[in-house]
């Protein structure tokens, strides 16, 4: 299936490594131009654009703090200029910290904040004033844990951060709907990511198994099973998809 994303801008945040490389990829994979934006993990970012500009597309790795808003506008502003817009937004950059809820430090808690709930909120309004200024309909997909759904113990900072998606995508959609303007939410279960450690606690087998009899499909994620749902949201043929929040997960949740 065509997903007629060739030719098409895309910004994926948190793009360095894991899921938002993989992301980054698969967009480039189906013909988009891709902005890898990464804080931390340049190299991967920079592999990933370069693999791009090999297989013919138009691509850069470019560092963004989401924290800071100035910083924010200068990615944005850098990615329309290399890229000429930007058509599609991917929210994936996001802190996390897992434990007891009263052991969380209060540093780690308002890092999540800072992180995840304003970093979208920066990221989303500069890509949408963007949109609304040039006349684009476009699309934004921001990623989710499956905790901010339904909960989960020993996640509360980031269950509490991550509902925080939810709201902003749905307000988005109702807010520049008119514009032409799509937003979208995946929320995923537990996915072997280069973090996936930090939320098990390095697991033995046995303990794994136990972990994967928590899924009806008996196995937790791996990355290539979450960009077919971004970039099918992302896609054209998903024009009458907005506001919801679809769960990749196996089966974790059914809410």
């Amino acid at each position: 299936m065509d997903l007629q994303l060739a030719g098409k801008n895309v910004l994926v945040t948190g793009a360095g490594q894991g899921l938002g490389l993989a992301i980054a990829a698969a967009f480039a994979d189906e013909g988009a131009n891709v902005a890898f934006a990464y804080n931390a993990s340049s190299e991967g970012a920079e592999k990933g654009a370069a693999a791009a500009q090999e297989a013919g597309r138009a691509a850069l790795a470019i560092r963004c703090d989401v924290t800071s808003g100035r910083d924010v506008q200068r990615t944005v502003d850098e990615v329309i200029r290399q890229l000429g817009s930007i058509d599609v937004l991917v929210n994936n950059a996001a802190y996390t910290d897992t434990g007891p809820f009263l052991d969380i430090d209060a540093d780690d808690l308002q890092r999540m904040v800072d992180v995840t709930v304003m970093g979208s909120l920066r990221v989303t309004q500069a890509v949408v004033r963007h949109m609304v200024d040039v006349g684009i309909e476009g699309s934004i997909v921001s990623l989710m844990g499956d905790s901010g759904r339904v909960g989960e113990s020993r996640l509360a900072g980031v269950a509490a951060t991550r509902a925080s998606t939810m709201g902003l995508m749905k307000s988005v959609a109702k807010e520049f709907g008119r514009n032409g303007i799509r937003a979208n939410t995946v929320s995923l279960g537990l996915v072997r990511s280069d973090r996936f450690a930090h939320h098990t606690g390095n697991a033995d087998d046995e303990r794994m198994a136990r972990i994967a009899k928590m899924y009806p499909l008996r196995r937790v994620g791996v990355p290539g099973d979450v960009p077919p749902m971004v970039l099918l949201l992302a896609s054209p043929l998903s024009g009458w998809t907005t506001g919801q929040t679809i769960s990749v997960n196996g089966g974790y949740s059914m809410v």
